[in-house]
């Protein structure tokens, strides 16, 4: 057995978009489909009007900061740092590889969403690296494909967009710490005035306390039309908190021999222990799995190119 970890090596940006394909009913419902999981639905036209009418400081930001020092692997500012790795384990078809950024801030409204297009609805899909490129971001992952599905809280940046409550979801507060949550038993507007800026509704929790939570690999998520299960080996995508203001995001690479063969919820639980998470969750993975870094895309998405989703958690400098 093997691990090394080494800064990550910058690549040009894969242009190509691979969406995942659906699987519609053969009768009587290929058009109900279409419209449910491929037409897109606007909500809400313009996010940035929408937010900054809300007095949103997410909306009135260009993101990266003139004077912050940027090198292949690293941002610093007076008031961000975020370092980034790869680390590759095992050898052979065991192989794993995977990315982690850490991430430092002293405001968590730095920690902010973007949706694609800048419009919320369903079915509204853009690569992460343009979403991220669109508000300048530093640093941006995939977030949890909230336009998949019609269910869960979405309050982002501080605004309420959806009161649907459904599973477990994570909520990021403005004073920097994160809490697993029940969201059947809260509104959104509750947790905005409890504090709440950030909510994302993907799951499961992975760690809480510092601990690895039990049963995560008998989760659904969903068992909607389109949906593919989330256990055994994948790509993933997971965010957890060390301390306050202190995040810790992973990407892991999948489906690619003797590169990457992706991992187990479990697996994916250890590695956030190990890297110091109290609380983790996962997002959206699969082929939607990507890392943005100052400009580029930094890992290898398992569709051999970005996947177009629909929102983004990202860094402002």
């Amino acid at each position: 057995m093997r691990t090394t970890t080494r800064p990550v090596r910058r690549r040009r940006r894969i242009a190509l978009a691979i969406t995942a394909g659906l699987l519609l009913p053969a009768a009587g419902g290929a058009a109900w489909a279409a419209d449910r999981f491929l037409v897109e639905h606007v909500e809400i036209s313009d996010v940035s009007a929408y937010e900054a009418e809300q007095g949103t400081a997410a909306s009135t930001d260009d993101g990266t900061d003139a004077d912050a020092t940027v090198t292949d692997d690293s941002y610093t500012s007076d008031d961000t740092s975020v370092t980034v790795s790869q680390v590759s384990t095992g050898e052979g078809d065991d192989t794993v590889t995977y990315y982690v950024a850490d991430v430092q801030v002293d405001d968590a409204t730095q920690l902010r969403s973007a949706f694609a297009q800048d419009e919320f609805g369903t079915n509204i899909t853009d690569e992460t690296s343009d979403i991220a490129a669109d508000v300048g971001a530093v640093l941006a992952v995939n977030g949890d494909y909230y336009g998949f599905r019609d269910t869960g809280i979405v309050i982002r940046n501080g605004v309420v967009y959806r009161d649907e409550g459904a599973r477990e979801g994570l909520a990021f507060y403005t004073d920097g710490h994160v809490e697993v949550y029940d969201e059947t038993a809260t509104t959104a507007d509750e947790l905005v005035a409890d504090g709440v800026w950030n909510t994302v509704s993907f799951g499961p929790a992975l760690v809480e306390d510092g601990t690895v939570v039990d049963g995560i690999e008998d989760v659904e998520v969903d068992t909607n039309v389109g949906n593919h299960s989330i256990q055994g080996e994948q790509p993933r995508t997971a965010i957890g908190v060390i301390d306050e203001n202190h995040y810790v995001i992973v990407v892991v690479d999948g489906r690619q021999e003797g590169y990457s063969r992706g991992v187990t919820l479990t697996e994916l639980a250890q590695i956030m222990t190990d890297l110091g998470a109290t609380t983790a969750y996962n997002l959206d993975g699969g082929g939607s799995s990507t890392l943005y870094f100052d400009g580029e895309v930094v890992n290898q998405p398992s569709n051999g190119g970005e996947r177009a989703t629909s929102d983004i958690l990202y860094v402002a400098g």
